[in-house]
């Protein structure tokens, strides 16, 4: 723990020191770049934006999952009344949680068009670089990342090895930091997620010579639509896909304590192989479908819609996949730590009715913040990718 006992701040001292010297560092390399007038500044102040995003991201992020903040402490108190408001209101903050970094995008595209324009750099340009600011400090990150299943790890290892409540306590604060961590991280890939399709989807409408989206053109709201359905749809086969997934494990389970003999009075090794068998062939299994539509839906869009169709498809799958991805990032992790702020002792400690609540609404998180949130960014990625790579192609066949 650090000098205060909050290991989330010191990540976060290591967060933001990471940002000003890439700040500073960056300021000398554009400067001395040799770049002709103050065109230097067109590169330097995009970048600089990209990174205040990411910032905006990550204060959010930290505000509403960490353990230490009235969102997580209301969840938990919501615990009291039963798993339904739990729930509740964990969604309802993780839809509020939203708002921040979707204003903080939207400055940072507006802020890096204008200000590239300005310094006589492409406008487009400098909203690709200002994602490479979002990404600046990625080292920082999947270093903060990487410290959430450390910590986690060794909180089961010091439960399994009976280490004692002191030790179980301190473990329990570093997983608790550790959750917001991930969070964070989750949303800095989101946010430099969103900023790289736009750039992508500039990139899609310049070689396709697409100037004006018309969304009086019935081809055109159709595309916004049938991309604003795509982020949710995946989320929903991935969530179900984790559901069956879990349904094959228990089975492999009961199967177990049934014909391993000595299993159930701990004098046997279960067969831990079978069960992660299970796990890696389902999961592959499972991703065919999501994986298959990232692909085949914008193909499919662009062939019998026309271009123009799948300029508004890449449009709505953006505008969702962003809001989607958020929401179940933050609203994961807030339930997890409200369920941790419990079992440190308040409103009964662990096996109270509130902890039960709690759990339940952990075990709907989980899959929200490490299966549906993640996917999404890869998701949006990839659909805008498969339209530029394939834009000659689609000009093509629309001459």
């Amino acid at each position: 723990l650090s000098i205060k006992g909050s290991p989330g701040a010191a990540l976060n001292r290591g967060t933001f020191s990471t940002c000003v010297f890439f700040v500073i560092f960056l300021y000398l390399a554009t400067y001395f770049s040799g770049l002709s007038g103050n065109s230097w500044l067109g590169v330097f102040l995009p970048t600089v934006a990209g990174l205040v995003a990411g910032i905006i991201i990550g204060i959010t992020t930290d505000y509403f999952t960490s353990i230490d903040r009235a969102p997580a402490k209301r969840i938990a108190e919501a615990s009291t009344t039963g798993a339904a408001i739990n729930i509740l209101t964990g969604f309802s903050y993780g839809i509020i949680s939203v708002i921040p970094p979707v204003i903080g995008i939207c400055a940072a595209t507006l802020a890096s068009w204008h200000l590239a324009e300005m310094f006589g750099v492409d406008p487009y340009y400098g909203i690709a670089i200002s994602a490479v600011g979002m990404l600046s400090i990625v080292g920082m990150i999947i270093s903060a990342d990487a410290y959430g299943p450390i910590s986690d790890n060794a909180k089961g290892i010091a439960e399994q090895a009976g280490l004692g409540e002191e030790v179980i306590k301190v473990a329990d604060k570093l997983d608790a930091a550790g959750n917001t961590s991930k969070a964070i991280t989750k949303g800095f890939a989101i946010g430099a997620a969103a900023l790289t399709v736009l750039a992508l989807f500039a990139a899609y409408s310049k070689i396709v010579d697409i100037t004006v989206l018309d969304l009086m053109t019935p081809t055109v709201i159709v595309g916004v639509f049938v991309g604003a359905v795509m982020p949710p749809l995946l989320s929903a086969l991935l969530i179900l896909a984790v559901g069956r997934n879990a349904g094959r494990m228990i089975e492999e389970i009961r199967r177990q304590f049934r014909e391993i003999p000595g299993l159930m009075e701990g004098t046997a090794k279960p067969d831990y192989a079978t069960c992660v068998d299970i796990a890696a062939k389902g999961a592959l299994r499972e991703l065919l479908l999501p994986c298959s539509l990232a692909i085949i839906a914008p193909l499919a869009t662009v062939i019998l819609l026309g271009k123009e169709a799948l300029a508004g498809f890449l449009a709505g799958s953006i505008v969702t996949g962003i809001i989607f991805a958020l929401f179940m990032a933050n609203s994961g992790g807030a339930w997890d730590n409200a369920k941790k702020y419990i079992e440190a002792g308040a409103y009964g400690g662990k096996g109270s009715e509130a902890h039960k609540a709690a759990v339940t609404g952990d075990t709907v998180g989980d899959p929200f913040k490490d299966t549906a949130g993640p996917s999404l960014n890869t998701m949006i990625t990839v659909m805008s990718l498969v339209a530029s790579v394939f834009a000659p192609l689609i000009l093509l066949l629309t001459a």
